[in-house]
């Protein structure tokens, strides 16, 4: 899929929500931060050879770094996510520079995606796709979250989810098998 596809299909998953050209291009700092990182991850991904690479990747990083300190939302640009990216609201969202985000997912301020664990279950979580991450949750270490998995707020998942899974607490535990229709 091209830059641009990325980009139009995240624009429309932010106008689904609601919302018009100029509030969300100029208002919206979840896009903003997606945006920047469809940008960052394609130079980073793409251009290997030095030093072209280092040419771009050095203001990439500065643009990272000031969307970051505005919005307070950090996606590394060796993060891998995929289409249709939504972030609900800004401001406190961190995602490990090894983060694997399926297509259609929807993340809400406070999430935390990182890294955990000791020795061989040392590592960062897998995402699947249609996932819904709740406000202030952390996922984090060498675990798979299924596809269609709604992770409630204020969640600690540090276990595997299956897919269809509603999960909730600290730590989190499967509450319903209802998934997240409804809310991507």
């Amino acid at each position: 899929m091209t830059i641009v596809a990325l980009i139009v299909l995240d624009y429309k998953k932010y106008k689904k929500y609601g919302g018009n050209f100029f509030s969300i291009v100029f208002f919206t700092q979840g896009f903003w931060a997606i945006f920047q990182y469809r940008i960052a991850h394609f130079f980073h991904s793409k251009i290997k050879i030095f030093p072209l690479n280092f040419i771009f990747k050095i203001p990439l990083l500065f643009w990272q770094k000031n969307i970051e300190i505005i919005t307070g939302i950090s996606i590394p640009a060796s993060a891998k996510i995929g289409h249709s990216f939504y972030i609900g609201h800004f401001g406190g969202i961190i995602l490990n520079a090894n983060t694997e985000i399926g297509n259609n997912c929807n993340i809400s301020q406070g999430v935390t995606i990182g890294i955990s664990g000791t020795d061989n279950n040392r590592g960062v979580p897998i995402i699947g796709n249609d996932v819904y991450i709740g406000v202030n949750s952390v996922v984090a270490g060498k675990i798979i979250i299924g596809n269609n998995v709604l992770i409630g707020s204020c969640s600690l998942v540090i276990a595997d989810v299956e897919d269809n899974c509603v999960v909730s607490g600290v730590p989190a535990i499967v509450i319903s098998k209802n998934g997240s229709k409804g809310y991507i």
